[in-house]
């Protein structure tokens, strides 16, 4: 098309992927990994005492469902994460609030917990032992540790960059301090806040596979130990992809948080 004797530039149309393709390209990584390993087994490039083979371990994971072993190993790390993750976001959304409005706050708090936030967790591991003893209570709040920070940093920052002007105007037209916390400032900072669940959530899986290793008599930390000692590493290898897939379904559920929280950020506008 030409107007003036010009000729107008084509505009070039992105066009849009289909959602379906999504699952299948996200299963593409793993699926690659799964052949790699599949195909090293089977030419002997792998060998059986290094790494089991696919095929064996999916054997161990009939043994161990046949036994019962492994719902309860399951059992038991998820609610030791699960009880830790919640302990952990509940005191960092709570402490991340608190610095984020309060100047007062922010003084009094932030220090030490910049302090603490350095501490690894993995150093806590013989004071908890000492005060806590090994039953769940040490574990439990040993994956709480890891799991505040990141939720107490997003938090924070995403207090603050709330609008000021937005706040300044429904407190002028009444809004209580409870309120507007509920329907302003945590909307606003949800951005913020969906990054720190992801990296807590995470966390209370990298935390967990820790703290399974204080002296624990179940789950799936229990049963690599056991693995370990008899040499399993058919079981061996379940346990790793089992702590894999949690972070794996973690992930999952912050995603599907943010395209039901936050539709209009649906992939950015990414093809």
């Amino acid at each position: 098309m030409t107007v003036d004797g010009l000729v107008e530039p084509a505009i070039r149309r992105r066009r849009e992927r289909p959602a379906q393709l999504s699952g299948p390209l996200r299963v593409l990584g793993p699926l690659g990994l799964l052949v790699i390993w599949w195909i090293s087994s089977a030419t002997g490039l792998l060998r059986p005492e290094v790494l089991a083979s696919p095929a064996e371990v999916i054997a161990a994971v009939g043994e161990l469902w046949g036994s019962g072993d492994l719902q309860a190993a399951l059992t038991t790390s998820l609610t030791r994460s699960g009880l830790g993750l919640v302990i952990g976001l509940a005191a960092g959304l709570l402490l991340g609030i608190t610095t984020g409005l309060s100047r007062l706050g922010d003084e009094l708090l932030d220090s030490t917990m910049q302090i603490l936030r350095t501490v690894p967790f993995l150093a806590l591991v013989p004071l908890f032992l000492v005060w806590f003893g090994i039953d769940e209570t040490a574990k439990i709040l040993l994956i709480a540790f890891a799991t505040t920070f990141p939720m107490y940093v997003n938090a924070t920052s995403g207090v603050r960059t709330v609008d000021p002007k937005l706040v300044e105007a429904m407190r002028t037209f009444g809004m209580g301090r409870l309120a507007l916390i509920r329907e302003v400032i945590l909307p606003g900072a949800l951005p913020a806040l969906l990054v720190g669940l992801r990296l807590s959530m995470t966390l209370s899986v990298i935390a967990l596979i820790a703290a399974e290793q204080l002296n624990s008599t179940a789950g799936i930390g229990y049963l690599m130990t056991q693995a370990q000692n008899f040499v399993r590493t058919d079981i061996l290898a379940l346990c790793i992809i089992i702590y894999g897939l949690l972070g794996l379904a973690a992930d999952g559920v912050v995603r599907g948080l943010e395209r039901a929280l936050m539709p209009w950020r649906r992939a950015g506008g990414r093809r």
